[in-house]
């Protein structure tokens, strides 16, 4: 979901009053811990994601859910590190249900197969969206 362009509906998605006023502290630890992550995994790097280090969000949640309450040996929170996970996993979810969402649109558009070359015969199901995209 990115932010909406129109005026009205943006104000129904209140980041600041909505997230940021509620949790300050758990989004500054989620703050540092995504800044230790890196330091650890990217040392010398400037703060980013690394998507190609890990990418199993959900099972890594579940390990710091088990210690929840605790703090890890490099000092950060198990929680804290819980929320980083659970916010990248819906990250990802909302990135592919709006390629979904695209690709729906884009084979919505497409005109009928062999009406101008798209179709199993040419391995392409729809401009730009290829056969084994699914």
């Amino acid at each position: 979901m990115a932010l909406p362009t129109n005026a009205k509906e943006r104000k129904d998605v209140p980041i600041y009053s909505g997230v940021l006023k509620y949790f300050p502290n758990a989004l500054a630890a989620v703050a540092a811990c995504s800044k230790a992550g890196n330091d650890q995994h990217n040392p010398g790097k400037p703060l980013h994601w690394d998507r190609s280090k890990s990418g199993d969000e959900l099972d890594a949640l579940t390990r710091h859910l088990m210690e929840a309450g605790t703090v890890d040996t490099d000092g950060i929170r198990h929680s804290a590190k819980v929320a980083w996970r659970a916010l990248a996993n819906l990250e990802k979810e909302l990135e592919r249900a709006k390629a979904t969402e695209m690709d729906a649109v884009a084979l919505m558009r497409a005109p009928a197969s062999g009406a101008s070359g798209f179709g199993a015969d040419n391995g392409m199901l729809a401009p730009s969206v290829p056969k084994n995209h699914w």
